[in-house]
């Protein structure tokens, strides 16, 4: 392999890599970066076009697990969300948080749902805590219609309706003011403004005053798969309502796919406060193992703390975004 090719943590991840290239007859990285420039996808712009912070070990994942679905001749779009999982695991520092919980296939599994039919509604749940679950959000607003027949609804509902407006009015979204009656368990709109015209303003935002009012919101919208966001709240809101409403999803025949992500899943309020690896136990990681379906590893928002994890330096919910993109983008090629 040329030196040209660098990135963080390349030592540790080569061995892996390289079984993974050899396996789907890719030759180099820059082999497969070559493909999928010869299909006209550059997988860095997309990575960096949502999140511009991203290290230089995203792009190059990302360009393995895009190369990998071209290679694979993907069926659909989220089956090449799958494909581009199997890059990203291989990226995966052998024996870390990510690696021991398979975060790259889960992140090319949780794509995948994004890009079928049967999920209507995603939400990055208590996703106003940092512009990536907007950045996030952009990403799959932008692309993943294209390989879709019915429009996926993305929302964002987090604790604070001053926080919910301000990030509409910023990232041009709708803001939805809603109003909870706890005593009749009652939501109601209130009021809608759309910030902006075309993509973004599909993206809707709520604000919740509580648990309660969050878990109205999550019906109200019949969420069929959400992640949750940066561990600012991580008692306060978004496990509490993951938590609740799988339990009321369950009770109702509802199918529900919870993820469970952001800073305290395997970095923060652990009893070490470090990473322990795989064994941490720590507080916002067992809030999430009761509710999730799957679990991520680092922030839902800082390069450095998924690195850290041992994935790659891209915030877990820019991710979500960025793998949707990259699917429909080696879909559309494949199909021509």
């Amino acid at each position: 392999m040329a030196n040209d090719v660098t990135f963080e943590g390349k030592e540790r991840r080569m061995e892996k890599i390289k079984v993974c290239m050899k396996k789907y007859g890719i030759e180099s990285l820059e082999a497969a970066r070559d493909l999928c420039l010869s299909k006209r996808i550059d997988v860095d712009k997309i990575v960096k076009g949502v999140q511009p912070i991203a290290f230089e070990n995203a792009s190059w994942a990302y360009t393995l697990g895009t190369a990998i679905a071209l290679k694979e001749g993907a069926a659909s779009a989220s089956d090449a969300a799958e494909k581009i999982g199997v890059g990203l695991q291989a990226f995966c520092i052998p024996g870390s948080v990510a690696e021991n919980r398979k975060v790259g296939l889960g992140h090319g599994n949780l794509g995948a749902r994004l890009l079928r039919d049967e999920t209507q509604c995603f939400a990055f749940l208590a996703g106003h805590e940092s512009f990536a679950a907007a950045e996030g959000a952009i990403g799959i607003a932008r692309t993943a219609n294209r390989a879709r027949k019915e429009p996926l609804r993305i929302i964002l509902n987090g604790l604070g309706k001053d926080a919910a407006f301000i990030i509409s009015r910023i990232n041009g979204f709708t803001y939805v003011k809603t109003e909870y009656d706890p005593y009749h368990d009652e939501l109601k709109v209130v009021d809608t403004h759309a910030y902006s015209d075309g993509d973004r303003a599909a993206v809707k935002c709520y604000g919740a005053n509580d648990v309660l009012e969050g878990v109205a919101i999550m019906k109200h919208e019949g969420v069929d798969v959400s992640i949750t966001g940066n561990s600012t709240n991580p008692v306060r809101f978004q496990h509490l309502v993951a938590g609740t409403y799988k339990k009321w999803a369950i009770e109702n025949g509802k199918h529900y796919f919870s993820v469970a992500s952001g800073g305290g899943t395997g970095r923060t309020l652990h009893p070490d406060n470090v990473g322990a690896g795989p064994a941490s136990y720590g507080l916002t990681d067992s809030m999430g193992r009761m509710h999730s379906d799957a679990q991520f590893a680092g922030s839902s928002s800082v390069p450095a703390h998924v690195e850290m994890m041992g994935l790659i330096g891209m915030g877990n919910n820019p991710m979500v975004g960025a793998t949707v993109a990259c699917a429909v983008a080696a879909y559309e090629a494949l199909k021509g």
